[in-house]
């Protein structure tokens, strides 16, 4: 039942449209109001942390997962969202704890142990990010996220040659991602196989990309 419950959690949009800026904070202020007569309420604190990240209000976040956590210490979806706030907060350690504990209640569940090899990564902890997302790709070989994760770390640690062949696999298994397409392209072309990545461009298109879109990749490719 918790993994199914973790799997069904969807990323909260960080992006807040102008039309419902003013509805977002009216919503805060209502639940603010609310939880002054229902401190305990586990989910109305969830919600009301689910806008402050909407709003990017990171550090009003956490406060809540902090307050859903000390009452419910295996509250899954306050760990998983405290550990992703914490990560905006660059207290990556404390993000780190947060995967730890997840995984104590979830063993193996992909968007954890996904999470976790990416903060390691950004936190600069290579070894472990690497051996993490050759794991989960091991765990999950038709997964396309996963092979497109590792291509991203590979790719940020200069590794080419195997970023190119792990977008190329997490495009056989989502052959319509355009960015993991375009991921491979930069590969392409930073590594000087301008015939494949033209090849790929022209893939891209046919997609539906508009070619004006990606008149920067075209214009690396040598006359």
């Amino acid at each position: 039942m918790k993994k199914a419950f973790l799997f069904s959690l969807l990323l909260v949009s960080m992006s807040v449209h102008a039309q419902n800026y003013n509805a977002l904070k009216d919503s805060l202020l209502k639940a603010a109001d609310v939880l002054a007569y229902h401190p305990d309420s586990i989910d109305l604190r969830l919600k009301k942390a689910s806008w402050n990240i909407e709003l990017q209000q990171w550090n009003y976040a956490k406060d809540e997962y902090d307050v859903v956590l000390k009452l419910n210490p295996k509250n899954i979806a306050g760990l998983y969202y405290r550990a992703f706030v914490n990560e905006k907060l660059k207290r990556y350690n404390f993000a780190r704890l947060d995967y730890e504990n997840l995984l104590t209640l979830v063993p193996g569940n992909f968007e954890v142990q996904l999470g976790l090899a990416l903060l390691n990564q950004k936190d600069q902890h290579y070894t472990e990010a690497l051996d993490q997302i050759n794991s989960l790709v091991t765990q999950y070989p038709d997964s396309a996220v996963a092979y497109a994760a590792r291509g991203g770390i590979e790719k940020e640690r200069g590794m080419l040659e195997l970023a190119e062949y792990d977008y190329s696999e997490a495009i056989k298994r989502d052959a319509g991602n355009t960015d993991y397409r375009m991921n491979r392209v930069d590969i392409l072309l930073t590594l000087g196989k301008n015939e494949e990545a033209k090849s790929a461009l022209d893939d891209i298109v046919k997609l539906g990309v508009p070619r004006a879109n990606l008149i920067e990749f075209y214009r690396r490719i040598p006359k």
